[in-house]
């Protein structure tokens, strides 16, 4: 392949089930990724399958791609590096699209906004397109999904989110686009709750009409081989936030057994600053040297996992 497969890039196989990449480091030989959609009658446009669905097509149709991870201790999807028989780059399909200026009303509005990013100093270069737009599933209605590949870019492009909100080129979402993202991502947070989390993230809106985020695709998992000890909840203060928005997001905290709270699920990216005392529930893991952290997002919507502001410090903007 000639690009390298990056966090949020998506997988196919030659069965037609396509997995978004959760952590492109391989284990085993095989890509650790999520079963997100499904192509129904050969060359079809991509079906998109809750996380239920895909666990239970796979346990029935295609156990190859189920793999139990050393690394979490835990089942999850793992495509074998020669399984792949198509690798959609997030960056490649953004740039094709550029040039293209997009066939469809959806893919030349997302072009516009990654022109409106671009113009405003955002290297055009380390954008990427994920989601539906990703793999030719999108329709009238669908989000736009962008990854960056920079901290740096990505905190500019929250800042630039903020005062584009503020002199109208964008718009802030809605009483019914929060509603429908609520709804989507099925999390363990009340609407209310979720919204105050995530207005202050800056990090999605509306560019003409049409919901939009963006996403960091930078860090790594964490390599080493954990065993669960089962479910934890905590009460802690976060006292470092540096890799808030990587994917995974990690937390410290001042907790004195667990030194770390790690997110794989998009929900609690992002979710607290320095010097705020949080709630956390998830499952508690140990490495091979005894150190202990807290995952979050043992699936994609993580039921009874969650992370949550207790008390927040002072309001401010993206860094």
């Amino acid at each position: 392949m000639s690009s390298p497969i990056r966090p949020r890039d998506f997988i196919e196989v030659p069965e037609g089930l396509i997995f978004a990449v959760v952590d492109p480091d391989p284990e085993d030989g095989k890509v650790l990724c999520w079963l997100r959609y499904r192509r129904e009658g050969g060359t079809s446009r991509p079906v998109k399958l809750e996380t239920g669905r895909a666990m239970e097509l796979l346990r029935k149709t295609a156990p190859l791609y189920l793999h139990h991870s050393r690394r979490s201790d835990a089942w999850v999807h793992g495509v074998p590096q020669d399984h792949i028989s198509r690798h959609h780059s997030a960056a490649a399909r953004c740039g094709a699209l550029l040039t293209s200026g997009g066939a469809e009303p959806i893919e030349a509005r997302l072009c516009r906004l990654v022109g409106y990013f671009v113009a405003r100093g955002v290297p055009a270069d380390q954008l990427g397109v994920t989601g539906s737009l990703l793999i030719g599933a999108q329709t009238a209605d669908s989000d736009l999904d962008l990854v960056s590949y920079s901290r740096a870019d990505f905190a500019h492009l929250r800042r630039l989110i903020v005062a584009g909100v503020a002199n109208g080129d964008l718009a802030a979402l809605d009483a019914v686009a929060w509603r429908d993202a609520w709804e989507r991502r099925g999390c363990d947070l009340g609407f209310d709750d979720y919204v105050w989390h995530e207005r202050r993230k800056a990090n999605k809106a509306l560019f003409e009409g049409t919901k939009f985020d963006v996403t960091l695709a930078v860090g790594a998992a964490a390599s080493a081989a954990v065993r669960k000890l089962g479910p934890r909840r905590l009460h802690c203060v976060v006292v470092d936030d540096t890799a808030a928005y990587d994917y995974p997001a990690r937390y410290r905290v001042d907790d004195p057994e667990v030194g770390e709270i790690l997110v794989f699920t998009h929900t609690y990216v992002g979710q607290a600053v320095r010097g705020e005392v949080v709630e956390a529930a998830g499952q508690l893991e140990e490495d091979a040297a005894g150190r202990l952290r807290l995952v979050i997002g043992s699936s994609r919507e993580s039921p009874g996992e969650y992370l949550r502001v207790e008390r927040h410090v002072a309001a401010h903007g993206p860094a």
